[in-house]
């Protein structure tokens, strides 16, 4: 084998790793980062408020981490909120393979817009978009506002950095898995 190969798959060994590696954060805390992203949501992204007012559920994941060196790994932990509680609690992981390197923290807010979309994500083991359901990416218009036309999909996603709200991002093949972190 050669040292390219072995190389590559070590890397992607260490990757699906990633989430056992991490320390799965409480529910406290998963709450409390929850609760300051949607309020940084709806602050900085114009409309944003009336999303989240229609929307029947609402998974936020604050901090999702992408780091790597051409084969790159991501993770995060949030809550779904319905009717403004958290009902569970989820992680998301995704790999990826390509020209890349660094580490990237972004926010991912999935807004499920009808009760069946909702409804299906919660009844499944382990969710993953462009599979299991396709969510259509918002990003802003040339003013600055969201871009309205793509409001109607039964689940829309929406993907903050510190810079702002991210355009040209895909969030296929990510998937989401129920958990359940201690409660402390």
């Amino acid at each position: 084998m050669t040292r390219a190969r072995v190389f590559c798959l070590l890397a992607i060994a260490l990757l699906l790793q990633v989430p056992s590696l991490a320390a799965a954060a409480s529910a406290k805390v998963i709450d409390a980062n929850v609760d300051a992203a949607l309020a940084r949501f709806s602050s900085e992204v114009e409309g944003a408020k009336g999303y989240l007012d229609s929307a029947k559920g609402v998974l936020v994941l604050p901090k999702v981490i992408k780091a790597g060196l051409i084969i790159a790994g991501e993770f995060g932990e949030g809550a779904l909120r319905v009717d403004g509680k958290t009902v569970d609690y989820y992680n998301t992981t995704a790999a990826s393979f390509g020209l890349q390197a660094g580490g990237q923290e972004k926010s991912i807010y999935v807004l499920f817009m009808t009760e069946d979309a909702l409804q299906k994500f919660r009844d499944s083991a382990g969710w993953e978009a462009g599979v299991d359901g396709a969510i259509t990416l918002v990003n802003t218009g040339a003013a600055g506002a969201i871009d309205t036309t793509k409001a109607k999909s039964p689940i829309l996603g929406f993907v903050t950095t510190n810079a702002g709200l991210m355009a040209d991002i895909s969030l296929a093949g990510s998937k989401y898995t129920k958990i359940n972190p201690k409660a402390e």
